[in-house]
């Protein structure tokens, strides 16, 4: 049985690349950023870091993952978003509690 190969040679032409200049350049595919798009962008340089995601194996009700899989791309992140919230809840409701 021979092994595939799972690696590729770029057909790329670099050198054709290298030497476009910026006028050369097809950008009519790309979408127009405004000033004002480009004032509310997000920098992330030296700011922490977004918390590391673990991969884990959970039991659901089946319906509960099939309503957030029928909300499209990104379900796994809205769960967590609102697991995110019910912690913060939990944890100002304990604040709040242990200050009676």
């Amino acid at each position: 049985m021979s092994k595939k190969s799972i690696s590729h040679k770029s057909r790329t032409d670099f050198d054709r690349i290298d030497k476009l200049e910026d006028k050369d350049i097809d950008f009519s595919d790309s979408p127009v950023i405004t000033p004002e798009m480009f004032a509310t962008t997000i920098v992330r340089k030296g700011l922490k870091l977004v918390p590391q995601k673990s991969q884990i194996t959970l039991r659901m009700d089946t319906d509960v993952l099939e309503w957030f899989k029928t909300q499209g791309k990104g379900y796994q992140t809205r769960m967590n978003a609102l697991l995110r919230a019910y912690m913060q809840a939990q944890k100002n409701h304990n604040k709040r509690s242990s200050k009676k």
